[in-house]
């Protein structure tokens, strides 16, 4: 008989404006956003980089994170579904009936990937040291998926397999009467766990860590705890059924092999130090007058 167990009942929308309904999701996405906004900034201003970009930055990053997560669930777990003539729309159109609804379902690996895509765009346009720049936003970005995560609880969705565990959450919302595994706490609290970690190091090593190592650690770190997390989380689609390792999983690894490639070139000295690549002689805030 189970006899400790956490009973999941919570309202995932926080209040009403109108027929508009603000839920703890959206809430903590844009607050992801703002906190990640203020860090990176004070990482700029402590290493003598102007923050005129920054805003340019936020908007690349906002935009590949909707569109990528958003592609990523749709070509990754449904294609069946949505690449389909009388399903195709839903990919982009959030309404229903004349209701904004959002969108039933974002991937975490489908952002990755566009983030990287958005940051190459940045680079090419702002001549950045990428090594650099991805040392930073991955620190936020960690803290970022921590709140994503707490979405999810709050949505009472992406959860794991039954357990007699005390700490088990009965989703009551999703009709659940036993105990499961609450994996989104699990993920949150890890990547909680990799942003200090990560912003220990940076702060240990002033602000100057070598370049990529950041980078190509929180890769190991992220998509591996993402790995082992999914043993225990509910197959996200009915194809995942008896696969050795599903979709997200498949997906990490990459990812994971990924970092121990960056890791390893980083601690060979491979990547330039600094905001800027080597040998660049236009400063980053000089490109504002430049192009007046």
């Amino acid at each position: 008989m189970q006899l400790l167990a956490i009973q999941w009942n919570v309202d995932p929308v926080m209040f009403h404006i109108g027929s508009f309904a603000v839920r703890y999701y959206s809430l903590g996405f844009l607050l992801a956003f703002a906190l990640g906004y203020y860090i990176v900034s004070r990482m700029f201003k402590r290493e003598g980089v102007k923050t005129d970009y920054l805003d340019s930055l936020v908007v690349y990053m906002f935009l590949s994170v909707l569109v990528g997560a958003r592609l990523g669930h749709c070509l990754f777990y449904e294609p069946g579904y949505y690449l389909t003539s009388e399903h195709w729309f839903e990919i982009v159109w959030p309404f229903s009936n004349g209701h904004f609804v959002g969108y039933q379902g974002l991937a975490s690996h489908g952002a990755a990937i566009a983030v990287l895509v958005a940051i190459w765009l940045y680079w090419r346009h702002y001549a950045m040291n990428v090594w650099w720049l991805l040392d930073r936003l991955v620190i936020v970005i960690a803290l970022g998926g921590a709140f994503v995560r707490l979405g999810n609880l709050f949505n009472s969705e992406i959860y794991g397999h039954a357990t007699s565990l005390p700490w088990g959450f009965i989703f009551v919302r999703d009709g659940e009467t036993v105990p499961k595994h609450p994996t989104q706490l699990y993920e949150a609290l890890s990547y909680l766990v990799i942003f200090a970690a990560c912003i220990w190091h940076y702060r240990r090593k002033k602000g100057n860590p070598r370049s990529g190592t950041i980078f190509g650690a929180w890769l190991i770190a992220l998509w591996g705890v993402r790995l082992l997390i999914e043993f225990v989380k509910n197959d996200q689609v009915d194809f995942e059924a008896g696969m050795a390792l599903n979709m997200g999983q498949l997906l990490s690894i990459p990812f994971i092999l990924a970092g121990i490639a960056i890791l390893w070139l980083s601690h060979r000295g491979t990547f330039p130090q600094g905001p800027f690549p080597k040998g660049e002689k236009v400063k980053f805030e000089d490109k504002k007058d430049k192009k007046k």
